[in-house]
């Protein structure tokens, strides 16, 4: 493969028990490529939508929307360190008379812009270091709130039991920790709530349905039939701005252009050749000038 001719995404559906450096790391190995990065960080013990850049693609990451859908499935009655099944149970309550009917009126409760607080157990910055780093050493941290933005929950499954389990389909915005919703939703009942299984079917216009396993990747290496999501693909929620071809050139030698007057100030916007060619990302700024931000052209 010519490394000089990839430029792209590759919609991945990460597997169980990986991390997503490991993802990326793996397919640095498969297509001998250094230029890999990855959009939005999936736990090891989730499946699903992890988007990987490849070549110039990786200056892009920034840019690709915020929205994000999981299926995540819910186990009541229990308490762990972690929110999740990988930590230590911290307690365990029977909740076997627990309804779903009981259930649905809390759940309005987390759709729209709430504050929640991560998992003890997460990748926020404590301290100079990794909020999981300090647990691991027991230390006692208090980890600040945070605004994050739900726009939709569903129910998928009810399964009661001793343990009874909710299955939901939550839409939302980067930086929302669905462990965090299980366990304060478990809270709310009073019963406790830990995630029992997390697949995210949606990221930054990528979905489930069009996504890579590992092993089919490796095959269509192989059989040299990978075919790249184009670099402009998802990023159709940004504005698109149309230059001539002299103005393409002058804007990819990094000079500055006048904006139309539609176009509102301080915005990203999508910018492409007359001809179709995408060259990257430009910035609206005052007084109405298009600033190169990302040329990959």
């Amino acid at each position: 493969m010519n490394n000089q001719l990839l430029l792209g995404f590759l919609n991945i559906d990460k597997p169980v028990n990986i991390t997503s450096h490991d993802c990326v790391a793996k397919i640095r190995r498969l297509t001998k490529i250094k230029r890999v990065g990855h959009s939005g960080t999936l736990d090891p013990a989730a499946t699903g939508v992890l988007p990987i850049a490849v070549g110039k693609a990786t200056r892009l990451l920034q840019f690709l929307a915020n929205t994000k859908a999981y299926e995540a499935t819910i186990r009541f009655g229990w308490r762990t360190a972690t929110d999740d099944l990988e930590g230590k149970i911290l307690e365990q309550t029977v909740a076997s008379e627990l309804t779903l009917e009981a259930i649905k009126p809390y759940l309005q409760q987390f759709i729209g812009k709430i504050t929640q607080v991560p998992p003890l157990y997460s990748a926020i910055q404590q301290q100079g270091k990794r909020a999981y780093e300090l647990a691991r050493t027991g230390q006692s941290l208090d980890l600040p709130s945070r605004e994050v933005e739900i726009d939709k929950i569903e129910v998928l499954h009810w399964e009661s039991g001793k343990f009874p389990e909710l299955t939901l389909s939550i839409h939302c915005k980067s930086g929302t920790y669905i462990r965090s919703i299980a366990r304060d939703l478990g809270n709310a009942l009073q019963v406790g709530g830990t995630l029992a299984k997390l697949r995210r079917a949606e990221s930054s216009g990528f979905d489930i349905q069009n996504s890579l396993s590992l092993s089919t990747l490796e095959m269509q290496l192989k059989e040299q039939t990978v075919s790249l999501v184009p670099p402009d693909s998802p990023l159709q929620h940004l504005y698109q701005i149309n230059l001539s071809a002299e103005q393409a050139k002058r804007w990819c030698q990094g000079q500055f252009l006048t904006l139309p007057e539609s176009i509102a100030e301080s915005n990203f916007l999508a910018v492409y050749q007359d001809n179709g060619l995408f060259l990257g990302i430009g910035e609206a700024v005052p007084p109405k000038t298009l600033k190169p931000k990302t040329v990959i052209q």
